[in-house]
């Protein structure tokens, strides 16, 4: 069965999206980061493939290791999950129900989906899109491929753009699996997570955290680790 969304977790989780690198890697394991965030796309500047292979990535012991697909063909995804022993699928592209449900049958059954739900400018869209995906997906039938959603800021380069999009929208629904926040977040922004009726399973965070794509500035993700952890206005959950 899917986990159902606590309504009071706090702190969130971790996930830190888009590494390249073996010793920043090693330093978020150091601080106990939950979630390490690799991207498969080849058009993107955090491309994971152009630094490191998959025996590298495999060689890594932790048991949240993502790998972010978009539009990607399933026979290439199951072939790196187990290459790169990954952990968690986070698709990040058009991927439909017929696609998730053939992927999570031939994926290990003890890797969890992250199905990401991209948010624009068009509120009406935006919200047809939260609706039909909660629906018709096949989770909802019991069928039960995905464990996790995730909601960024919609962009042509999927994801990393370091744009928040309007958190509100999600206190119009009932989110009905645990949810990933992604889109821009940083120390400015995280007070307003204290408005959401359904707190974040997790927080994704990339490209505000960097110095150069796939660089990460670790000493900030370290600091702002801390500022989730000791939120005066939650209860840890």
């Amino acid at each position: 069965m899917n986990e159902q969304q606590p309504t009071n977790n706090f702190p969130p989780a971790l996930k830190v999206c888009g590494l390249t690198k073996l010793d920043q890697i090693q330093e978020l394991i150091d601080i106990n980061t939950n979630f390490l965030g690799f991207i498969f796309y080849e058009k993107s500047p955090r491309y994971v493939l152009n630094q490191l292979n998959l025996e590298d990535i495999a060689q890594i012991n932790h048991q949240g290791k993502v790998g972010v697909f978009v539009n990607e063909k399933v026979e290439t995804i199951v072939e790196i999950a187990e290459k790169a022993k990954l952990n968690l699928i986070q698709l990040h592209g058009d991927e439909d129900d017929h696609f998730i449900l053939e992927l999570k049958k031939r994926l290990s059954p003890d890797i969890k989906i992250i199905k990401v739900i991209r948010i624009g400018n068009d509120t009406a869209e935006n919200k047809e899109k939260i609706v039909k995906t909660f629906n018709d997906n096949p989770t909802t039938r019991n069928l039960q491929p995905i464990n996790y959603y995730l909601f960024d800021t919609d962009s042509k380069a999927f994801g990393g753009t370091g744009q928040q999009f309007d958190w509100n929208l999600l206190n119009e629904f009932e989110i009905p699996l645990p949810y990933f926040l992604s889109g821009g977040i940083s120390e400015e922004n995280i007070k307003n997570m204290e408005e959401l009726k359904q707190t974040p399973f997790a927080l994704d965070i990339n490209s505000k955290f960097e110095t150069a794509p796939g660089d990460k500035d670790v000493n900030r993700i370290k600091k702002f680790k801390t500022i989730i952890s000791i939120s005066p206005n939650r209860t840890p959950y």
